[in-house]
């Protein structure tokens, strides 16, 4: 019998010690550090050729010109939100990792795109039981014939279910749940994370069968287990919003196989996620009142425009030291334009309280919406209203200028398609786009934009 060999792991980091010590030197976190059998059998709960769709390997080097490319055929999820997050859908033989915070609805998102799916899918959840996802089944889509519910957790099980089911699809909910037998770890440690996760790649890569796996988070937002774990799948995904609001956003933090610049919305309903076409919708507020402090800007998330409703307030500061508070706006930024603001226009905003809020709960990194903040800034600081028909997507530079933005004619076009009248753009853009519907007016300093908007 081979020696049982154990390691030392931190909990929080997944970092390998040879030894147990108080403090892990790679994450700085105090009492992480356990103990884990690393020796294993010589074998894997799935075996290669198992299944008729098996793949053979090419086992010697070839010159990369004398590769085949086949046609790339990705699986739609019937999810358009999704599959545009994806790159266009769900490649074969991919692995993709959702995280997410708790009940922030990750499995109510796979079980709604696994119960609508044309492919046979097999649901695995290690969480609930078969008549609890029934419950959840039935008020979501009650009519599906091509799901099948499997509660497990031992990898060396399922494996044997997905050779008899052969599905078409694999859903696990979650990866923090299995256990393999030839790791003597608890399920959720390192050493089985690593282990089910390596099991479950190698299935799909021998089978081109895709699988999608559900990740927890740690309390500082990344995904529990170790580093690795991200490296290994081919996809990313993350699931977060606002508990406050009803609405949640999809993004990719990494892709193998599209960009990870693409963003989806979705509505937190009574029957589940409904896909958002028009995001605007959620974004601005629907009142016809004009209130000082507010500015719309246009915005891009990867290939998809937006308009965002920016809301400033200004106000004398009570308590010495003037406060600097942004939501989902980075605060350096708002700092670096309330310096333009004071040494090129001459606005005394050093004694002012600033409070900066993008609306809907979204945070935003789009140096496009500085024009819409200065404007947003400058209408509260006056207390004059900026009509609601007039939109902003410009730059601002250290120097006062207004610097341009790149795809201008789709940020043109989305604001004339959403009924808006005026948007400022900066005077060196080149506008390729002839459009009637809207005026497009070209600014150079940031003076300029003051002149037009308050005279």
């Amino acid at each position: 019998m081979a020696k049982v060999k154990t390691s030392y792991f931190c909990q929080n980091c997944g970092a390998q010690y040879a030894k147990w010590q108080g403090q892990c030197t790679s994450c700085r976190e105090w009492n992480t550090i356990v103990e884990e059998v690393i020796q294993k059998e010589e074998k894997s709960s799935w075996k290669q050729g198992t299944t008729p769709s098996n793949n053979k390997r090419v086992s010697k080097p070839l010159r990369i010109n004398e590769i085949t490319r086949s046609e790339e055929n990705r699986l739609s999820s019937g999810d358009h939100e999704f599959d545009r997050v994806l790159g266009g859908g769900i490649v074969p033989g991919s692995v993709v990792l959702l995280g997410g915070e708790p009940g922030i609805g990750k499995s109510t998102l796979l079980l709604q795109i696994a119960l609508q799916l044309s492919y046979k899918t097999l649901y695995v959840s290690g969480e609930e039981s078969q008549s609890q996802i029934k419950m959840r089944a039935e008020r979501i889509y009650p009519n599906s014939e091509n799901c099948y519910i499997l509660t497990e957790t031992k990898t060396q099980n399922i494996f044997k279910q997905i050779e008899s089911t052969a599905p078409d699809i694999l859903v696990i909910d979650s990866i923090q749940t299995l256990h393999s037998d030839y790791i003597e770890s608890s399920a959720g440690s390192i050493s089985q994370i690593r282990e089910c996760t390596a099991e479950l790649i190698k299935f799909a890569k021998e089978t081109d069968t895709p699988v999608i796996l559900i990740g927890h988070i740690t309390k500082e937002g990344n995904i529990a287990g170790p580093k690795i774990l991200e490296h290994m799948v081919d996809t990313v995904l993350q699931f977060e919003g606002d508990r406050n609001y009803v609405y949640r956003i999809l993004r990719a933090l990494k892709n193998r196989f599209g960009s990870t610049a693409e963003l989806g919305i979705y509505e937190m309903l009574g029957n589940g996620l409904r896909e958002v076409a028009n995001p605007s919708e959620i974004l601005i507020s629907q009142s016809e009142e004009s209130l000082s402090g507010t500015a719309i800007a246009a915005t891009l998330e990867g290939i998809r425009p937006l308009m965002i409703e920016i809301q400033a307030l200004v106000s004398t500061a009570v308590y010495g030291t003037p406060q600097r508070s942004t939501t989902g706006y980075n605060a350096k930024r708002l700092n670096m334009l309330l310096a333009v603001l004071e040494k090129r226009a001459g606005f005394r905003l050093g004694a002012k309280d600033v409070f900066l809020n993008i609306t809907g709960g979204i945070s935003v990194d789009d140096p496009a919406i500085d024009l819409a903040v200065v404007a947003a800034i400058l209408s509260s600081n006056e207390d004059i209203a900026i009509t609601k028909d007039v939109c902003f997507a410009a730059e601002i530079g250290l120097a006062g200028e207004v610097r341009p933005v790149q795809r201008v004619d789709q940020r043109i076009l989305e604001a004339e398609k959403l009924g808006f009248s005026t948007i400022f753009v900066s005077k060196q853009n080149k506008i390729t786009v002839k459009s009637s519907g809207i005026r497009v007016v070209l600014v150079s300093r940031v003076e300029d934009v003051i002149t037009d908007l308050f005279g």
